[in-house]
Formats: C-alpha cells, sequence, structure tokens
C-alpha cells in the first residue's frame, strides 16, 4: 500500500467529538497498510474569531505578526489530533508548516510555495509514524518568518506535501460528500459528480465553488496527484478528481459539469476614460502593482461624440478599498472622470468541457435567468464556462434556475452538509 495525505478542513475537527472521531479515520487507514501524512485545518472558526481579535486591538495588523497568530489554529488542531491518535495505540507526530518543509516567499497572509523538503516527515514516516502538519502556514525563504497561505491554505499545503512525497492521492476531508453540481446549501437537489477533470475543477473553483480552491487543484494538475474529495462524516466515496477517470471504467464526461456561484466580489467602473492606446494598460498596472487580482473585464463602445468609454471590472470585496484608493491617484494622469463601486453584485457560471461543441448551451443558460426575472450586468466565456455578473440578491434564485434547465437536479436524497459550512 502506498502513502496518503488526508486533509481535514475545520468542520473536520471543531470539537473534541470531532477529533476522536478523525483520528479513528486516520489509524483505519494505517491499519490498512498505508503511510498516512495528515494536513489539519484550526478547529471551526477558530480563525476567524483570531481575526476579529486581531482587528479588535488594531485596526490594521502588522502582516508578519497577523500570521503569527493566525498559525496558533493549525497549531492547536495538530497536537489534539496527534493526542487522539496516541490513545488509539499508535504513534503520530506533530509538525508546523515550517518543520514540514513548506518553504514559501516572503508575502504574509497570502503567501505561495516555492518549495516542499519534507525531511523530517519522511523521517517520520520512516520510523512507522504517522506524520500531522498544521494547513495553510509556512515559512519565508528569505527571512525565515512564519507566513500564511491565504485561503484555502490547507489545501494547497496538503497537495503540496502530496507532490513532494508522491503520495498515492491526496484525500480531502470535509463536511459534504464530493463535489456536487452546484452547492447543496443553495440547491437541495444538487447531484454528486464521481469524477470531474481538473480542467473542470479549476473552473468551478474559480469561479465560487467552496469545496476545493483553485490554488489547490492548479499544484494538483501541475504535479498530477489525483485528489479524492470525501466527507469525514460519512464512509461514501466521494469525488475524483484526476486527468484521467479511475480504475478500469471509462466516463463519458458529461456536457455541463456544474452551476458555481461567488458573491465574495465587487465591480468597480471606471467611467469616462480617454478611448487611446495606454489608458486601460495604466488602469490595470495600478491594479496590478498592489497585488489585487482581477476576473471580469468588460470595456463599452466609446461614444463618437466624447472619445470617452466606461471599464468595469470584478475584483475580491476585500482589496475594493484598496482598489479604489490605488485608481484614484492615477485619476490625473488617466484622466477618467469618475468611480463607481458596487459590493451587491454576485457572479453564477455554468462550466462543461462540452460546451464549446453545443451552440444550445449558451441561449439556454440566458434564457434560464430570463425566465427567473434575472437582471444580467456582465459576461464572460471561456472555453467551458460562461459566467455572468447579477444582483447578489437574486443568486438563489438564479443558481436553482439555471441547475433544473439543464437536467442536473437528482432525483434521489437530497445533498447533505453534514457540519452546515460546505468545507
Amino acid at each position: 500500500m502506498g502513502l496518503v495525505v488526508q486533509k481535514y478542513g475545520g468542520s473536520s475537527v471543531a470539537d473534541a467529538e470531532g477529533i476522536k472521531r478523525v483520528a479513528k479515520r486516520i489509524v483505519d487507514a494505517k491499519k490498512s497498510g498505508h503511510q498516512v501524512v495528515v494536513v489539519v485545518s484550526a478547529m471551526g472558526d477558530t480563525t476567524d474569531e483570531l481575526i476579529d481579535l486581531a482587528e479588535q486591538v488594531s485596526p490594521i495588523p502588522a502582516g508578519r505578526e497577523f500570521d503569527m497568530l493566525l498559525t496558533a489554529g493549525e497549531r492547536i488542531s495538530m497536537a489534539l489530533l496527534a493526542m487522539a491518535i496516541k490513545n488509539l495505540g499508535h504513534e503520530a507526530q506533530s509538525f508546523t508548516g515550517s518543520q514540514a518543509g513548506v518553504i514559501t516567499d516572503s508575502v504574509h497572509n497570502k503567501a505561495r510555495i516555492i518549495d516542499v523538503t519534507p525531511g523530517r516527515i519522511r523521517t517520520a514516516l520512516d520510523e512507522g509514524n504517522i506524520a500531522i502538519v498544521a494547513g495553510f502556514q509556512g515559512v519565508s525563504q528569505d527571512k525565515k518568518d512564519i507566513t500564511t497561505l491565504g485561503r484555502g491554505g490547507s489545501d494547497t499545503t496538503a497537495v503540496a506535501l502530496a507532490a513532494a512525497l508522491d503520495a498515492e492521492v491526496c484525500e480531502i476531508y470535509t463536511d459534504v460528500d464530493g463535489v456536487f453540481t452546484a452547492d447543496p446549501r443553495v440547491v437541495k437537489k444538487a447531484r454528486k459528480i464521481d469524477w470531474i477533470s481538473f480542467e473542470d475543477m479549476l473552473e468551478l473553483a474559480s469561479s465560487g465553488s467552496k469545496v476545493l480552491l483553485h490554488r489547490c487543484v492548479e499544484y494538483a494538475r501541475r504535479y498530477n496527484i489525483p485528489i479524492h474529495v470525501r466527507s469525514s462524516f460519512s464512509g461514501l466515496q466521494g469525488t475524483w478528481v484526476s486527468n484521467e477517470p479511475r480504475g478500469d471504467r471509462k466516463v463519458e464526461q458529461a456536457i455541463i459539469s456544474g452551476v458555481a456561484h461567488d458573491t465574495s466580489e465587487a465591480k468597480i467602473t471606471v467611467v469616462g476614460v480617454p478611448d487611446k492606446p495606454g489608458e486601460a494598460a495604466a488602469i490595470f498596472r495600478a491594479i496590478a502593482d498592489n497585488e489585487i487580482n482581477i476576473d471580469m473585464v468588460v470595456q463599452n463602445v466609446s461614444a463618437a461624440s466624447t472619445g470617452l468609454t466606461d471599464i468595469s471590472f470584478t475584483l475580491p470585496k476585500a482589496e475594493g478599498r484598496k482598489a479604489i484608493d490605488a485608481l484614484e491617484k492615477q485619476k490625473a494622469g488617466v484622466g477618467f472622470e469618475s468611480l463607481r463601486y458596487d459590493d451587491q453584485i454576485a457572479k453564477i457560471s455554468l462550466v462543461g468541457a462540452g460546451m464549446k461543441t453545443n451552440p444550445g448551451v449558451t441561449a439556454g443558460f440566458f434564457e434560464a435567468l430570463s425566465d427567473a426575472g434575472v437582471n444580467i450586468e456582465l459576461i464572460s466565456t471561456s472555453e467551458i464556462r460562461i459566467s455572468v455578473v447579477t444582483r447578489a440578491e437574486d443568486v438563489t434564485e438564479a443558481v436553482r434556475a439555471v441547475h433544473t434547465a439543464f437536467g442536473l437536479d437528482s432525483d434521489s436524497d437530497e445533498a447533505v452538509v453534514y457540519g452546515g459550512t460546505g468545507r
């Protein structure tokens, strides 16, 4: 039996009973002959509580100390889990991200992994131990400071360790039974997907699906690490994410993989931009220099009478204030008239590998939204995705309408979210 990396989210280790349940699952994997490496998130809402506490102490906490604080949550989880495993008669050693050899750049709060040197993990495994690693964290290559990896960091830690250790699979344990055709908290008739390609999963993740984060899937695709998304609350088979379907069974991928939605973005419109070369470049250079990621971009046709155009784009709400400040500094140089900020939007995306060769998909998508009375503000497409921006209050109705229109509703039991978060 080969090496398996297992990752458990915050809902799986939310309390003492959850930790003991997870410990038993890990020991069962060990008894079956696997070498086991475990990556854990902070318990329940610990990270959110630490963030709130930091903001009460300091409105703008220093990045280095903020990371030092946030990594405490995972260290608590890993130590408690090691204790629970030892109570079951097996040896376990816990490691922080830096002890596990997770080397990152120096960008605090959203560091990126540069390398993984898991020497201590290999030693622990060779000695017959279960290795437990604190997710979401690493150590900077230059200053040796503690860093955090940002949203989805524990998933990324798990896949990075799986690649470095040449694991046969990375199992992501959460509080749903796998990847569904829509968020099961919104669409009760969402169907579980048995297998999905890395490409389709990347599109779902980048479009708002929370069960796996984009960085984690991208890392897995780069190093061809199969991911098995499962629930820690049940013994059911989950969803395989890989280049090819698992086993001997050949699966013809469905035209539509799923519907994703995201309410974490805002929209900025730069009004009255002179329609000449270099103006858009100056706008987006200001955004890039502040390390702000943007998503959808739409530029209107310029008015013939004025030679001015409007440029709209979406970005994370958390970066909204920083983006507005950066653009205001460019107002004189670019010569635009004003800025409009709107954080009451939602993005809805339809994802599927067969969309390009099925011309009725686009029409069906827009018809479903129209029948539900949902107005579209922005549109963006790729070969396997159509995304639109709508009003935030319309998102639930829109997702359900599109899910039903494309025949994705399940005829069987409703999807279950065991922990209530979908993570």
